[in-house]
């Protein structure tokens, strides 16, 4: 198959707003870490803590996945208009593979995201019967 400078090019806006969104994730977390209440330690407490460090290790892959993408795009067309069609398919389809890693984590992270949740309402739940 045969792709031209477009085809790639098409990836931009697409991987740049991806890597938006993940960048607004990793501020959201990191505000919400910094700004965690370390007076009040318990069961519930240390959850959420590994719920956040597992958090982080998700958005730092989805991050880096994102940037490799972007960077192995731009490197296929460079290779397409240095007239290295193959290198540059080749280079395209890697771009591809690491986009959908990165998706993938983001699928992870957003599940994880899911259960802190559930580990918050936990800690309401126990908080009203105390």
């Amino acid at each position: 198959m045969t792709i031209d400078i477009a085809t790639p090019a098409m990836l931009f806006p697409a991987i740049s707003l991806l890597l938006l969104a993940y960048t607004n994730r990793f501020l959201t977390l990191a505000s919400l870490i910094r700004h965690f209440d370390k007076t009040n330690s318990n069961e519930n407490t240390h959850a959420q803590i590994l719920n956040l460090r597992k958090r982080i290790h998700f958005i730092k892959r989805m991050q880096e996945a994102g940037v490799f993408s972007f960077f192995l795009c731009v490197l296929s067309m460079l290779a397409i208009y240095l007239s290295y069609q193959l290198v540059g398919n080749w280079l395209f389809a890697a771009s591809l593979v690491c986009l959908l890693y990165s998706l993938w984590q983001s699928v992870r992270e957003i599940r994880i995201s899911l259960d802190a949740l559930d580990v918050h309402l936990q800690g309401i739940d126990l908080g009203k019967k105390s």
